[in-house]
């Protein structure tokens, strides 16, 4: 993957050779909607995470997360929020100069918004923390979230659970908690992001957890219906 360190040995997947070069630092950003307009046979790699949680409930991003994600290498991040902690915040800016944040029923900043639309490449991105949806990440709700925001992707998060499903042609991607922290349905959360390698109409979406001090990885592949 891109985001390796190339000393790092946690990772089963030798089909990640996304490599590397991508000079699409870019990034409009207007009130809750976002246009990037990139060269369509350029690859852009965004990383979905929230649920961070800092300090109230973790420490912080594991370092084994933290040895993957390197600046210059990610083009954006879109962020389902609760993040409590500006630290955080900061920390993702550090990252990229493109981050896209809204707002969890933790937050105290009020200047993240409850939803948000990102373009990037030939896909439109929908963000929203996810405490809206009722019940908690039912697919069917996530589905008229989706419609109603009219996106390719939809992101959420709050379950702190990790999903990635299609539905109707349609990607919905929840990154679960970064940190691991605890959530109300359940105090046993594995640390989880995800990386998602947009190329043209194609975006190879590729899961990251950490079990037991390893980071495992999975791979899904998703083509926009046209």
């Amino acid at each position: 993957m891109a985001l390796y360190n190339n000393n790092n040995n946690n990772n089963n997947n030798n089909n990640n050779n996304n490599n590397n070069n991508n000079n699409n630092n870019n990034n409009n950003n207007n009130n809750n909607v976002a246009s990037n307009n990139n060269n369509d046979n350029d690859k852009l790699f965004i990383i979905a995470i929230g649920d961070v949680h800092v300090p109230h409930r973790s420490y912080g991003i594991p370092p084994e997360f933290k040895k993957l994600l390197v600046p210059e290498k990610i083009q954006h991040i879109l962020c389902t929020g609760n993040l409590v902690s500006k630290e955080i915040h900061d920390y993702f800016k550090v990252l990229t100069s493109d981050v896209h944040i809204v707002r969890g029923d933790l937050d105290e900043n009020t200047s993240y918004p409850d939803t948000k639309i990102v373009s990037i490449g030939q896909f439109k991105f929908g963000l929203c923390h996810g405490h809206q949806i009722v019940p908690w990440g039912d697919r069917a709700s996530l589905a008229a979230l989706q419609r109603q925001l009219d996106v390719d992707v939809l992101i959420s998060g709050h379950t702190h659970v990790l999903e990635v499903f299609e539905s109707n042609g349609k990607l919905f991607v929840n990154p679960g908690s970064a940190t691991g922290a605890f959530s109300n349905i359940s105090n046993d959360v594995i640390p989880s992001f995800v990386l998602m390698d947009v190329q043209s109409n194609n975006i190879t979406v590729y899961i990251y957890k950490l079990i037991d001090g390893q980071v495992k990885v999975e791979k899904i592949d998703h083509v926009k219906q046209q």
